[in-house]
């Protein structure tokens, strides 16, 4: 999935411990093998590779993951997307873009991304890309999932307590051997030696995604890596969200619509849904947050 993995486990003893560790890293790379789209024999890139042409029948764990996609999709208006993948890679981040692409060029970027154009059919288990040329990806939620996943094995399996950190995609059960809550600290990111505030997680995941360190600045206006799937414009005003779930899976989701969909918006999003909460830092440095959270700010 492109991202480093972190697995935490309160056992008895090592023996146990590495026991728990081992599980939890077969399991991920299980994950990794269903939904990458970089493994040419993998049910993604199936499908693919029949974009425009028929419709592939795909594990139910699969479909599943799609058909939440799509009703994420639905919940944000378009801002999460899991056709991003179909994008043509006009923004560079690199350092090398000197100016912004031409209004064609961007809307060219986006014409085959659209989740309205993924149609699944239950009763076959089926995933169907209407036009030719378009890709799904989960960059946006896989590792997320591959976290819950992870967590729910470990805890079948007896793991009484411990985190899996899927590249600062946290997601926590049980307490510290102390007894006391696992805590995560909301990193100030125009300063990462410092931190805003620390909250403790019970039993729940916290995902931060965040722009500042890949972005490229043009006219004097800052341009964030992560893209808008609906007009194919990096997102801008926002350079941190956190987002609080019961699962890293929405939480992934939700923090990067939450950018796409700009402060205001992206809360009152967020204010609608229960047992989910949210922290923005704006280019400003602002800390915003839903009605929600309590927070102790450091």
């Amino acid at each position: 999935m492109g991202s480093s993995f972190d697995i935490t486990v309160v056992a008895k003893d090592s023996v146990e411990g590495e026991g728990y560790i081992q599980l939890a890293a077969s399991e991920i790379e299980r994950i990794e093998r269903l939904i990458s789209s970089w493994d040419k024999n993998s049910q993604t890139s199936l499908i693919n590779k029949n974009a425009g042409i028929l419709p592939v029948k795909v594990d139910k764990e699969l479909f599943q993951l799609i058909e939440r996609s799509l009703k994420i999709s639905k919940l944000t208006d378009g801002a999460f997307d899991i056709s991003y993948a179909s994008m043509d890679k006009i923004w560079k981040f690199d350092g090398s873009m000197t100016q912004i692409p031409s209004v064609n060029k961007i809307k060219e970027s986006v014409s085959k991304v659209g989740y309205k154009n993924i149609i699944l059919n239950t009763k076959e288990s089926s995933v169907f890309l209407t036009q030719k040329g378009m890709k799904i990806g989960f960059g946006a939620i896989g590792k997320g999932y591959a976290a819950d996943k992870a967590k729910e094995l470990l805890i079948k399996e007896g793991a009484r307590s411990g985190i899996v950190n899927a590249s600062g995609d946290m997601n926590t059960w049980g307490d510290q051997p102390n007894g006391e809550p696992w805590k995560v600290a909301i990193t100030n990111p125009l300063d990462k030696k410092k931190a805003f505030a620390l909250l403790p997680i019970a039993n729940s995941a916290v995902v931060t995604s965040g722009n500042y360190e890949k972005f490229v600045k043009l006219n004097g206006k800052r341009y964030s890596h992560i893209i808008d799937p609906r007009t194919g414009y990096p997102s801008s005003g926002i350079i941190s969200v956190t987002v609080f779930a019961p699962k890293s899976e929405l939480a992934d989701a939700l923090a990067t619509s939450v950018f796409v969909m700009g402060k205001e918006v992206g809360l009152n999003r967020i204010n609608q849904l229960p047992n989910i909460e949210c922290v923005i830092v704006d280019e400003n440095g602002d800390l915003s947050t839903s009605d929600n959270i309590k927070i102790d700010k450091l």
